[in-house]
């Protein structure tokens, strides 16, 4: 399956118009990951995200005294990475393959670009990437509230 066709079937796009994603195409590639391998840690330089289409990738975010915490498991249809699109471009969360796992990897400085010569593109991704984001930060407040949350009135 070309960069192309694997564009055309990822949920994420679904409904972009074709004469987008030959230009999106420009930027992605094919990748595949092992169980363990590390994709990036929070804080590191964000300068790609990824359409995953098999496999699975944990998020995680350091916290203190107790490690990488999970977060969420992305798989297949999920996207990877939004901190790409937000300056400073550092990552928000850490990943990690937990299976073997196959994306399209997007090149954020070309991709940032495209968005920036077409509003319409830019306004798409941004409103689907926003959508990530909301679901992303959810996760991370439910997950926290599991580590962190307030003991009730019967526990005490």
């Amino acid at each position: 399956m070309t960069p192309l066709e694997m564009l055309r079937v990822h949920p994420f796009l679904a409904g972009l118009p074709d004469e987008w994603l030959p230009r999106l195409t420009g930027y992605a590639r094919p990748v595949v990951w092992h169980p363990g391998h590390r994709l990036f840690r929070a804080g590191q330089q964000a300068d790609r995200f990824w359409l995953v289409r098999g496999g699975q990738v944990a998020l995680d975010f350091p916290v203190p005294g107790r490690g990488d915490v999970g977060i969420e498991t992305i798989g297949p249809g999920g996207v990877l990475g939004w901190s790409w699109l937000f300056p400073p471009y550092r990552w928000q969360f850490g990943a990690v393959a937990t299976q073997r796992s196959t994306a399209v990897e997007l090149d954020a400085d070309g991709v940032r670009r495209l968005m920036e010569s077409d509003d319409t593109l830019g306004r798409q991704l941004t409103t689907r990437f926003m959508s990530v984001v909301v679901d992303r930060l959810q996760a991370s407040r439910v997950r926290l509230l599991d580590l962190y949350g307030y003991p009730t009135a019967a526990a005490s």
